[in-house]
């Protein structure tokens, strides 16, 4: 009877555990809907710490998770992510958009690419791929895109009420040297 109470404690405990770590998970990720999975393997501690603090600076977090905590995690967020659950798993967030942080984080691949791998991301709550995020465009990008949109027809709204008053006052111009060279030819003529 000891043994299964010890055992039941034990497994009390262990999900009692799980769930603290799921809490904190959720917590940590808050309303954030932008992910990048990545394996991470073999990188060592020095490197590690170095890619995390200058992430860090940017708004970027990265955590290894445990795969079937991070899965119901997800789920609970209503978020179904399919891909990128094999081996170990570090997940990436922060950042203006999910192209923003997959564009940083190309860049970490690039440096480190026998160690980092991407698997998968997440934009909006929809799991795309990594190839996809970092093709999207930043939010300054869309941004600018937009203001360019607005700004050209009004460019060319001003150019055309510009163009009458021009072309009049290039026919004002045409007719005052026109009545001068008159005024001095008549000025210039002999008298009869």
């Amino acid at each position: 009877m000891a043994g299964t109470r010890h055992a039941l404690d034990e497994d009390s405990m262990s999900k009692a555990i799980k769930h603290m770590e799921m809490s904190a998970l959720k917590n940590s990720f808050g309303d954030t809907k932008n992910f990048v999975f990545l394996s991470v393997t073999g990188l060592n501690s020095i490197v590690d710490n170095q890619v995390r603090l200058a992430l860090r600076k940017k708004g970027i977090r990265m955590q290894m998770i445990k795969n079937s905590l991070a899965r119901k995690v997800f789920a609970d967020l209503g978020m179904t992510i399919e891909k990128g659950w094999e081996g170990p798993t570090t997940v990436a967030w922060g950042g203006n958009s999910v192209a923003e942080l997959s564009k940083e984080l190309s860049g970490v691949i690039k440096k480190y690419e026998k160690h980092v791998k991407a698997k998968s991301a997440v934009a909006e709550g929809q799991e795309i791929t990594f190839e996809q995020a970092t093709k999207m465009p930043t939010k300054q990008e869309i941004l600018s895109t937009i203001i360019g949109m607005i700004m050209s027809p009004a460019s060319q709204i001003a150019s055309q009420l510009g163009a009458p008053a021009s072309q009049i006052a290039s026919q004002i111009k045409q007719i005052v040297e026109n009545k001068e060279k008159e005024g001095a030819e008549k000025e210039g003529a002999p008298a009869a």
